[in-house]
């Protein structure tokens, strides 16, 4: 047994446990607003600012692609909620919303089991006046793309080019958790990509590119790896394997508030026809439409900056500065000139060796 190794890695793990986390130190700085619930935070204007700032780069990296942009609020019809099957797959993540439907004598049982509620601590408050609730018409969006595919749905065949939208959403996924880059509301900036099959792979494929040309950019650290998403229940793993097979989802990861670990910042995702076939949504020639989209996580990728560039943006590298805080358009089109460039050279050299 080597005693000195022993001690120092129990000493070591005490100064962990005892150092303020990446979330103490945001709270601290006043750049996230802690409100009592975990994943639920107000942001400041500093954190506001960079998020705005992103969302401008992020434009000027889709801006060629002539995109239309469509802005939802962060609810939906709970009729195109059901249709879309988020419930089969995701079902602890779901928020629905609910509403007091009743007449005056529920008023009174509610307000009864409101102040029985209110005399005990926030932690240990019973939800009996919750009772009283009855479902609404809206859900809250599990994400930003979601009330896109019914509208597409109902303008009827897609024009021969297919159709990009440009969407923005908060969103919300029962998930609550001390990880800062786990947020029960957070923001997703979207692009999604509607039409045949070679189109849809073509566009996932360039913002891979352009997605990672994006955190280049900002400095970040960056892996990209084939990924699946979190299903539900025991065949969970069966449908995530299967996503995986067929490369159906990739990420951006960036190391952000857990050191074990790294956090999807971008998501770039192929849905084959899963909801050209739920919405009926058809191409030109009658086919069923595929669609795709890219998924910037904006409260996500701020908190990558913040984690490795410090949390003053004042001190931020100046590369990253003049990015978000200078001419980001020339910035933005001098990098995607750059990476064609590289692009036309790789298979420039590719063809001389054949």
């Amino acid at each position: 047994m080597n005693t000195m190794t022993d001690t120092a890695a129990l000493a070591a793990a005490a100064q962990a446990a005892e150092a303020p986390s990446f979330r103490d130190e945001l709270l601290a700085a006043g750049l996230l607003i802690d409100t009592g619930e975990n994943g639920l935070y107000g942001r400041s204007q500093i954190f506001e600012d960079v998020v705005d700032r992103l969302n401008v780069a992020i434009t000027h990296l889709g801006a060629d692609q002539q995109p239309e942009l469509l802005r939802f609020p962060p609810a939906m019809r709970r009729t195109d909620f059901e249709d879309s099957e988020y419930l089969k797959s995701f079902p602890n993540l779901a928020g629905t919303i609910h509403s007091f439907c009743g007449n005056d004598m529920g008023h009174q049982r509610l307000l009864r089991a409101l102040d029985d509620a209110m005399t005990e601590r926030d932690d240990d408050r019973s939800d009996d006046w919750m009772a009283q609730q009855k479902p609404t018409r809206v859900v809250l969006t599990p994400a930003a793309c979601y009330p896109i595919y019914p509208v597409m749905a109902r303008r009827g065949p897609l024009p021969a080019g297919g159709r990009t939208i440009d969407v923005l959403s908060y969103c919300f996924r029962h998930e609550p958790s001390l990880d800062p880059g786990r947020m029960q509301m957070f923001r997703q900036r979207e692009y999604v990509r509607l039409g045949n099959a070679e189109q849809v792979m073509a566009f996932r494929q360039m913002w891979i590119e352009r997605g990672s040309l994006l955190i280049d950019l900002l400095q970040l650290p960056v892996e990209v790896d084939l990924a699946n998403d979190p299903f539900f229940g025991r065949g969970g793993k069966i449908v995530a394997d299967s996503q995986r097979a067929q490369a159906l989802k990739f990420e951006l990861l960036i190391p952000v508030a857990d050191p074990r670990g790294k956090t999807a910042c971008l998501s770039f995702n192929y849905h084959m026809e899963h909801f050209g076939a739920i919405w009926k949504i058809e191409c030109e020639d009658g086919a069923i439409a595929h669609t795709g989209c890219v998924g910037f996580g904006m409260e996500r990728i701020t908190l990558a900056l913040f984690r490795h560039h410090g949390l003053d943006v004042n001190a931020w590298p100046d590369d990253v500065r003049a990015l978000l805080w200078g001419d980001t358009q020339a910035r933005v089109a001098h990098g995607m000139e750059t990476m064609r460039t590289a692009s036309d050279d790789t298979e420039h050299d590719s063809g001389e060796r054949v």
